[in-house]
């Protein structure tokens, strides 16, 4: 599984801060500095309009005469996410108007538009809809939804009838917020024969109301003045970025639920530094980062539009709320029953028992975090690094001080993300799990992408706790080891040293396992979207470098996938792939007829059970399976005793809704069609268990999914063919392949048959030993995100 994390700092806007779920368009700035929607009607020709013609009228606000040259006006309706289109031509001068003709209605005889500037043919809605000013790079410069309409800027304008429109109330002005700069009347359109408006000596917007930083962001998720205009907004700038600034109040109200911080949106370089005392007035927004795939995530409360008053400079900045100290998160993200959107009025809002909203009051505010403990490696690609506080955690610690995900109850809500878009380049410090941060890591708190994050303004120096890479005991003679291993997207372009570093993870790591179930081996040609399907060459490349770094000499199979149809990195064709060793005297039955797309089946009964194809798929025509990959199975002999092994890649977490997310409880989106892909491998199993109750079977493989999921409890079954999930029966503390946003967790497992549980008659020690071994998940220079793991087993029976 995958994750990409992205900023929310930027010079630019993310679409959704406009309301542009589903729009494949990217805003430009929140304020336009040039062209503007000025009018819109959609009642042409109706019943009862005075007007033939829908209409969309341009106002340039701007100080210079712009080409409409690439230029358009895309109309959405209400909910759509499909725009029609009017191409632009022509100039427009600085102060001057453009009339953009849409349709005709069935009235032919009302009056006709003034000569029209540009004509298109769109048919708009009378009530509500969505209007976009689109530049030729496709950016988003003006936006207006009204009515009833999904996308808007700030909150959406009045809606319209047959015999009205929405107009902009200033022409000038453009404060991003639809409701405050529009107002319904009767249609009057204008073109561009109309006499330039100087907006040089357009008077200010409306002052607005009186407001500290706690009244605008209130005790909720949403300011209780979204969308209003506020003024005497009084605080110190705590931190500056390149479109905005933060403040924080210096007279904090009684209330702990209220964030005493909120940014300060500018849409370019502030003219403010910390430690400065500004007086700011402009309208109150709410930002959701995330652009069109941002519905999942909570909002930041923001001033935008603002005007800014300097008071004093030089200030001390605010002391920082110490996490662990002064305040202490509640151990739940939410602890209500299932209230949807934590958004809605319905939700109570209580930081002292829900997690999510203890940091809401934290929003914007300057936190710290004293002498943290990394629950995760340094993300160097995103600078960001997870953590929790040097003490009152209280959580389930992994041996190297990491955070267990061990339960949906448990969501390991004192871990902060310290992201490092205020510091320079490079300044994160590179760690892994278990090093510390002595002192105190101090930032503004801010979210983004499912977390919030904890934004540093100095850069903290680090400790390591000289975190090892662990390496587990060889087999003995006696025994069958039985590996597996997600290499995370191999491709023969992939550099020669991660070759050389899974090699030597094979080769000393997991000490050359006898059989090894290899997830995520990409096609010969890589991600190139070519069509080739076959994985000789990396495979090859792979058993050379174990070769090479003083392993075996591995033998493999596998069944190439159909081209496109097994989901992962697009043109990539990620598949299972079984490596195995002759030398340990362990041979593959080779049955022909295994191929994409025909399902092996297990024929025979008792010692003479076997596989109509090996290797072959699983059900691979079953829409469980839809682009994901499909189950590989072989069927091997150790010694002359058979064993079954099943090596599976099931669907990624994608789509889920975030811990942290807007929604709450969380829903798992994606667990349904890996439930259903457990069902078939278990139905496979049983197959296999009813034909020989002996039978020696091993299923394995990345299993995208937790030890205490129902996907792993399908797996594992029940009565007297119930599989042991081998994650599950070591300690807590050692439980976890996988490292995500600071959860250490379980993504990949090995499951056993009821006959390896037992040892054969006079053979020594247990009838297995398993190791998960941790050589990746926690380090931040990682040849995968997986850790690979391995059973060493007894193997009992035989022909």
């Amino acid at each position: 599984m995958t994750h990409s994390p992205r900023r929310r700092l930027a010079a630019t806007v993310a679409a959704s801060s406009l309301g542009l779920a589903g729009l494949a368009l990217t805003p430009a700035h929140a304020v336009s500095p040039n062209l503007v929607v000025g009018e819109v009607y959609g009642g042409g020709g109706n019943s009862g309009a005075t007007l033939r013609s829908d209409f969309v009228e341009i106002f340039n606000r701007g100080s210079q005469p712009v080409d409409l040259t690439g230029w358009s006006v895309q109309y959405w309706s209400a909910s759509g996410t499909t725009p029609q289109t009017t191409a632009l031509s022509g100039t427009v001068p600085a102060g001057g108007r453009y009339l953009v003709k849409e349709a005709d209605g069935a009235n032919t005889s009302a009056t006709p538009l003034p000569t029209p500037d540009a004509t298109g043919t769109i048919a708009m809605s009378s009530s509500a809809g969505r209007v976009a000013v689109v530049n030729p790079a496709g950016e988003v410069v003006d936006l207006i939804g009204y009515g009833s309409a999904s996308a808007y800027e700030g909150a959406a304008a009045p809606a319209t009838t047959n015999t009205t429109s929405v107009a902009r109330t200033n022409p000038c002005v453009d404060t991003d917020n639809n409701a405050g700069d529009f107002a319904t009347g009767a249609p009057a359109p204008q073109n561009s024969s109309t006499a330039v408006v100087d907006c040089t000596d357009t008077p200010p917007p409306p002052a607005g109301v009186d407001a500290t930083v706690a009244q605008v962001q209130g005790a909720a998720h949403l300011s209780p003045l979204n969308g209003q205009k506020v003024k005497n907004v009084q605080g110190i700038v705590t931190a500056v970025t390149s479109n905005g600034y933060w403040i924080q109040s210096t007279a904090p109200d009684s209330d702990p639920a209220t964030s005493e911080g909120v940014f300060v949106y500018t849409g370019g370089a502030p003219k403010v530094g910390p430690g400065d005392a500004v007086t700011v007035a402009g309208t109150v927004t709410e930002f959701r980062p995330g652009g069109s795939g941002g519905n999942d995530n909570l909002t930041t409360t923001e001033i935008a539009s603002p005007t800014t008053e300097t008071t004093s400079t030089g200030n001390p900045l605010p002391t920082p709320v110490v996490l662990g100290v002064d305040r202490v998160a509640p151990q739940q993200a939410v602890t209500t029953d299932d209230p949807g959107s934590v958004e809605k009025t319905t939700h109570t809002f209580d930081p002292a028992t829900n997690a999510i909203d203890f940091d809401e009051s934290l929003e914007g505010m300057r936190v710290g975090v004293r002498d943290a403990t990394a629950v995760g490696p340094t993300n160097t690609s995103y600078g960001e690094l997870p953590v929790v506080p040097g003490q009152q955690v209280t959580a389930q610690r992994s041996r190297t001080g990491g955070v267990v995900y061990g339960g949906y109850d448990q969501p390991n809500s004192q871990r902060v993300i310290l992201d490092d878009p205020l510091l320079p380049r490079g300044a994160m410090p590179v760690v892994d799990t278990g090093d510390t941060l002595p002192g105190d890591s101090v930032g503004v708190m801010d979210y983004g992408f499912g977390n919030f994050k904890l934004l540093l303004t100095s850069q903290p120096k680090a400790a390591s706790a000289g975190l090892q890479r662990e390496t587990t005991s060889p087999q003995s003679n006696n025994q069958l080891a039985v590996a597996t291993f997600n290499v995370e997207n191999l491709a023969p372009s992939d550099p020669a040293t991660k070759y050389e570093r899974l090699a030597g993870q094979i080769t000393h790591n997991l000490a050359s396992p006898d059989v090894l179930a290899l997830e995520e081996i990409q096609d010969n040609s890589g991600a190139a979207d070519d069509g080739v399907v076959d994985s000789t060459a990396t495979t090859d490349k792979l058993i050379a470098a174990v070769k090479a770094a003083g392993g075996p000499a591995y033998a493999a199979r596998w069944i190439n996938p159909e081209n496109d149809k097994d989901g992962g990195q697009p043109g990539g064709n990620i598949r299972q792939v079984f490596l195995y060793r002759p030398d340990r005297d362990v041979t593959f039955v080779d049955k022909p007829g295994g191929d994409a797309t025909t399902a092996t089946q297990v024929v025979g009964t008792g010692t003479a059970t076997t596989l109509s194809a090996s290797p072959g798929r699983i059900d691979p025509g079953n829409p469980a399976w839809t682009t994901s990959r499909k189950p590989l199975v072989g069927q091997f002999l150790f010694r002359g005793k058979p064993v079954f092994v099943v090596a599976n890649h099931f669907a990624s977490k994608g789509g889920d809704d975030p811990l942290f997310g807007r929604w709450q409880q969380p829903t798992r989106f994606s667990e349904s069609q890996r439930h259903q892909q457990a069902a078939a491998v278990r139905g496979f199993v049983d197959k296999l268990l009813a034909a020989d109750a002996q039978a020696n079977v091993v299923v394995l493989g990345d299993i995208n999914d937790f030890e205490f999921s129902r996907t792993t409890d399908v797996l594992v079954g029940s009565g007297s063919t119930r599989m042991t999930d081998l994650p599950r029966t070591v300690a807590p503390s050692e439980r976890y392949t996988y490292v995500y946003d600071g959860n250490s967790q379980v993504l990949d497992h090995i499951l056993i048959s009821p006959a390896l549980l037992k040892a054969p008659a006079g053979s020594p020690g247990p009838a297995y030993d398993y190791d998960i071994v941790h050589t990746n998940s926690e380090f931040h220079d990682q040849d995968s995100d997986h850790d690979p793991q391995v059973v060493r087993l007894q193997i009992r029976g035989g022909r």
